[in-house]
């Protein structure tokens, strides 16, 4: 499927997986834990270029189950933005859902809390108009229930049939997706 990007365009990413290393059953609990992966800043610049607006949204329930504070992802979201903007990108929004999984809590993905959050924030958002890259299945299935485009980066392998229902594009990383975009 092709895709048209242009300024009128939002960019919607998950954190780990995406932009920093993922650490399986765990969480980056501090910013000394905090690894970028390779190619992202390189990417992000780029993709600055393109998007109006480049938007985290992120599941960080480390902080419900009290493995980190409210204060400690700020400080990794604070200078996680400092060295994208020393190296040229821009981030326009981070949005963390830090509570518990539960059915009632619109917040975390798949619910799209944090996409109506960032659209009342950035009203010029138009979520019709906007690409959610992600790493699992609870990204692809936020991004379709906000009425986005979605791009997986991670091995297509390791999902069932019916979530690749969910994918309109597939990427090695963000790097391989901010090549298949530029090159558009």
């Amino acid at each position: 499927m092709a895709l048209t990007i242009d300024k009128t365009w939002t960019l919607f990413l998950d954190r780990d997986g995406v932009i920093n290393l993922h650490y399986p059953n765990d969480y980056v609990k501090d910013w000394e834990e905090f690894v970028f992966l390779d190619g992202v800043l390189a990417a992000l610049k780029d993709l600055s270029g393109l998007f109006r607006r480049i938007v985290i949204v992120t599941n960080q329930q480390g902080v419900a189950k009290k493995l980190m504070t409210e204060a400690s992802l700020d400080n990794i979201h604070e200078e996680m933005r400092k060295v994208i903007r020393k190296e040229g990108g821009t981030i326009h929004g981070i949005y963390a859902a830090t509570e518990m999984a539960s059915p009632a809590n619109n917040m975390r993905k798949p619910n799209i809390g944090m996409a109506l959050k960032a659209k009342k924030d950035f009203q010029d958002i138009d979520l019709a108009k906007s690409v959610m890259v992600g790493d699992s299945v609870s990204d692809m299935q936020f991004g379709k229930n906000a009425g986005m485009f979605t791009v997986f980066v991670g091995e297509p392998s390791m999902l069932e049939d019916k979530d690749r229902l969910l994918i309109d594009m597939y990427a090695g990383g963000l790097p391989e997706f901010c090549e298949m975009v530029v090159k558009v």
